[in-house]
C-alpha cells in the first residue's frame, strides 16, 4: 500500500508540473503526455480499490507512464532539449519523406512561432522552401538556423549556394572564403567558391582554392581534373596535362581527361601519345564523334589515308555537322573526296559554330559547363597549331597563336588597369571631399 501511495503522490507532482507548462506556454502538445500519465495514475488507483498487487508487468507499465516518461521529459528541458520541438519535427520529417510538403510547413511554421529558438524547425522550414523554388524565404530560414547554431557549416554553404543562384556571386564568394578559413576540408564549398571564380573568369584565383583543397583531399579525382580545366583556361598546358594525367589515375573511366590529355599531346605533337589518349574516349558516347575525328587527323598526319577514311566516316556518321568542319581544315584536304557518310552538302543543316566564351555567357556555370569550354579551347588551339604547321605564312599564324595564348594575360593587364584608375578616381574623390568639409 505505501508503494502505492508514494506513487500516487509522485506521480501527481510530475502530473502538475507537465499540466503547467500546457498552461505558461500554451503549447497542447504536452496533452498527450498527460494523458498517458493518467492512465498510469489510474492503473494505480485499480490496484488500491481493488485491493490487489499487480503483476510485473502492469508495475512497469504504470511507473513507465505515469514517472519515468514525464521526468525525462522535464530532465530534458531542464537541458534545453524542447519535448514539443522534438515532437514536431520527428513528425514533420515523417511528412517530409512521404512528400507532404505543406502539412509539415504548417506543423512547423506553428512551431517557430511559439519557439523562435527551434533550430531543427528552421532547417526543415528552409529545406522544404528550396523545393518550392523560395530561395530568398530559404536563406531566412537558415540565417535563423545560424544564429541559432553558428558552427552550423552545411547551412552556412547553402546559403552561399543559394546566393549563387540568386546571382549574388560576390556575396557567394565571400561566404564561401570565411566557411574555408574555418573548415578548409570542406570539398563542397570549394567546389562551389572554384566553379563561381571560374565563371568569373579568375582562373588563377580557381587554381589557388583547388590546390589548397589538395591538402586534405589529396585522393579526390575532381579536384585534380578542375585544377587540369582552369590551368587549360590559363593556356599552362605542361601542368593542365599533370593535373589531367593524375585525375584519369584516380578515375579510369574520367573520359573527358582523356581527352583534353590527347588534345594537348596533339598541340605538342606526340601523335602517339594523344592516339593513345583519344582510342581510350571511344567508349564514351559524348566524346565518341570527337575522338573518332582527332583520330582521322592524327592518321592523316601519319599518312595512313584508308585509316583516316574510316575514322572520319564513323565521326560523320555520329555527328554529321563534323562534315563542314573537316572541310573547313586543310590537314583533311587529300581525303574529303573520300568521305562516303550521305550527308549532302547542298542540304540546309545547322551550321556548325567554333564556340568561343561568349557562347557560354548566359548559360549557368557548372563543372560540365566548365569542361566544355575547356574542351573548345583546346581545339581552337589545336587548330591553329596546326594551322602554323602548314600555313606558308607562318609568322602570321604564330601571331596568332600568341594572341590566343596570351589572351588571358592581356585581359588581367586591362582589368588590373582599370581598376588602379577607379581607385585613383575614388581617392582623388575622397580627398576632394575632405578638403571640402574642412
Amino acid at each position: 500500500m505505501l508503494e502505492e501511495i508514494l506513487f500516487i503522490l509522485i506521480a501527481f507532482v510530475l502530473f502538475m508540473l507537465i499540466f503547467s507548462k500546457v498552461i505558461r506556454h500554451n503549447d497542447y502538445n504536452y496533452i498527450a503526455v498527460l494523458v498517458v500519465q493518467a492512465i498510469g495514475i489510474a492503473i494505480c488507483f485499480i490496484e488500491i480499490k481493488i485491493g490487489i498487487h499487480a503483476n510485473f508487468f502492469f508495475t512497469l507499465l504504470r511507473y513507465l507512464m505515469s514517472i519515468l516518461l514525464p521526468a525525462t521529459i522535464i530532465f530534458l528541458e531542464l537541458k534545453g532539449i524542447n519535448y514539443s520541438e522534438i515532437l514536431i519535427t520527428s513528425i514533420a520529417k515523417v511528412l517530409i519523406a512521404f512528400g507532404k510538403d505543406k502539412e509539415a510547413k504548417q506543423m512547423l511554421l506553428k512551431l517557430v512561432e511559439k519557439y523562435n529558438n527551434s533550430y531543427t524547425a528552421h532547417v526543415l522550414l528552409a529545406q522544404i522552401y528550396e523545393k518550392e523554388g523560395g530561395r530568398r524565404k530559404a536563406i531566412d530560414e537558415y540565417v535563423m538556423a545560424l544564429d541559432i547554431r553558428g558552427n552550423d557549416y552545411d547551412s552556412y554553404f547553402k546559403v552561399a549556394r543559394l546566393l549563387k543562384e540568386l546571382d549574388k556571386k560576390d556575396e557567394s564568394t565571400q561566404m564561401l572564403q570565411t566557411l574555408l578559413k574555418s573548415k578548409p576540408d570542406y570539398l563542397e564549398a570549394t567546389m562551389l567558391l572554384g566553379e563561381i571564380l571560374c565563371e568569373q573568369e579568375r582562373f588563377k584565383e580557381a587554381a589557388n582554392v583547388y590546390q589548397d583543397a589538395l591538402k586534405y583531399h589529396s585522393a579526390e579525382y575532381d579536384l585534380y581534373y578542375s585544377l587540369g580545366i582552369v590551368f587549360t583556361r590559363l593556356n599552362d598546358f605542361s601542368q593542365a596535362k599533370e593535373m589531367y594525367e593524375k585525375a584519369a589515375s584516380l578515375n579510369h573511366k574520367l573520359f573527358g581527361a582523356y581527352y583534353n590529355l590527347g588534345q594537348i599531346c596533339f598541340i605538342e605533337g606526340d601523335l602517339e601519345q594523344a592516339e593513345q589518349y583519344f582510342e581510350k574516349c571511344l567508349y564514351d558516347d559524348e566524346l565518341e564523334a570527337m575522338s573518332y575525328y582527332g583520330l582521322a587527323k592524327i592518321y592523316v598526319i601519319k599518312g595512313l589515308k584508308e585509316k583516316a577514311i574510316t575514322f572520319m566516316n564513323k565521326a560523320i556518321e555520329i555527328e554529321p555537322v563534323l562534315l563542314k568542319r573537316a572541310i573547313r581544315e586543310p590537314v583533311f584536304k587529300e581525303i574529303k573526296e573520300y568521305i562516303t557518310v550521305s550527308v549532302k552538302m547542298d542540304e540546309k543543316e545547322p551550321e556548325e559554330k567554333v564556340l568561343t566564351d561568349e557562347d557560354f555567357m548566359d548559360i549557368p556555370y557548372t563543372k560540365e559547363l566548365g569542361e566544355k569550354q575547356a574542351q573548345a579551347h583546346l581545339e581552337d588551339t589545336t587548330s591553329l597549331v596546326r594551322e602554323i604547321n602548314e600555313n606558308t605564312d607562318r609568322e602570321k599564324a604564330s601571331r596568332i597563336v600568341t594572341n590566343i595564348i596570351n589572351k588571358e594575360k592581356l585581359r588581367k593587364m586591362l582589368e588590373e588597369e582599370q581598376n588602379s584608375l577607379e581607385e585613383k578616381e575614388e581617392n582623388i574623390s575622397e580627398e576632394k571631399q575632405k578638403n571640402d568639409n574642412f
